[in-house]
């Protein structure tokens, strides 16, 4: 059972105002990264063509929740996120450097771990710009990290303002830190990633780790990432206390995506030469598409995080196990 009861939890808002808060929060943060970053939002598919290689493959086991589409003569896959389907509409729509898009993502994950972090139904705000070559810069990827904690940080003021019963959890760090993978895994050795990522987090509050996908000085990954959308040098993941579940969340993950240069390089170091010949896959070797930053923002867990919520359960609808369902009514919390 993977269902974590913080002890003495109780929700600091009922159902009727967590459905408010949860309104409110959305349309906030939607206005402040729109702002912020200078994206407009664009109608995005719940599902993609099976056979085009856009679906993000995450780490590569994970199984797409695949239907046949009858009239169409061809399968269909529920994405799992829209990492490259961002960069193939920024092209069509003919976005320029500077601007970009951002959707409202929903997509099914069937072969998640179920927790209090974890559920198969996943909504984030995905988010797609066009950068200069010139750009393609840690320098880049810090600032747009900034920018995006920026709107964090305005929406939990004014949420704070609207519902005085958040007072009482501690305030966001306002600074971010900067760390790579590789640092932590000098700095804690014998940790886990995750275990490193809490320590971390509990120090600094909030945290940006850079790198992600790749191999590490010991040989192994800190986490898995895709080949064929991020740049594992140029990417990483925006990281939070959490001070109800005493642990870090994972509210975003991003970077600067692949050039030619890059997704050639690890599509070799990943075994997975044989998506070249996919439509996306071969657009962006050919240096048909536009060089972009981007990423996904989760909802459900941005919402967990500034309401104090225990369980991503508690602000979004989705299917659990009946142990989990059992752990948490007796623990008096609520799942939608």
């Amino acid at each position: 059972m993977n269902t974590y009861i913080p002890e003495g939890y109780t929700p600091l808002l009922g159902i009727y105002d967590t459905q408010k808060a949860i309104g409110i929060l959305k349309r906030l943060f939607e206005d402040g990264l729109s702002g912020a970053l200078h994206i407009r939002r664009v109608s995005a598919p719940l599902f993609v063509d099976g056979a085009s290689g856009l679906n993000d493959n995450l780490n590569g086991v994970e199984r797409p929740v695949t239907f046949d589409i009858r009239c169409a003569g061809r399968d269909a896959e529920v994405v799992h996120s829209l990492a490259k389907w961002k960069r193939m509409a920024l092209k069509d729509y003919c976005f320029r450097p500077g601007n970009g898009l951002y959707t409202d993502m929903n997509a099914i994950r069937r072969d998640e771990d179920l927790d209090n972090l974890h559920s198969v139904y996943v909504d984030q705000w995905d988010w797609e710009k066009v950068i200069t070559p010139e750009q393609r810069t840690m320098a880049e990827l810090r600032e747009t990290v900034i920018n995006i904690c920026g709107a964090i940080f305005s929406t939990n003021r004014t949420l704070r303002a609207i519902f005085p019963a958040l007072e009482v959890l501690p305030p966001l760090t306002q600074e971010v830190h900067f760390v790579t993978s590789q640092e932590l895994e000098d700095q804690y050795p014998d940790l886990t990633p995750k275990q490193r990522e809490d320590a971390v987090c509990k120090e600094f509050g909030t945290v940006f780790l850079i790198g992600i996908g790749g191999k590490l000085r010991s040989g192994k990954k800190h986490d898995g990432r895709a080949p064929d959308y991020d740049d594992w040098s140029l990417n990483g993941d925006l990281l939070f206390w959490n001070p109800v579940m005493n642990r870090s969340i994972e509210l975003s993950s991003m970077g600067i995506r692949v050039d030619a240069e890059a997704m050639d390089r690890q599509l070799r170091e990943a075994g997975c030469d044989d998506r070249r010949e996919l439509p996306f896959h071969k657009a962006l070797l050919n240096n048909e598409l536009p060089l972009t930053i981007g990423g996904g923002i989760g909802q459900s867990r941005l919402c967990m995080l500034l309401l104090g919520k225990a369980h991503i359960g508690e602000v979004q609808v989705s299917v659990w196990d009946q142990e989990t369902i059992d752990t948490c009514k007796k623990a008096g919390i609520v799942l939608l």
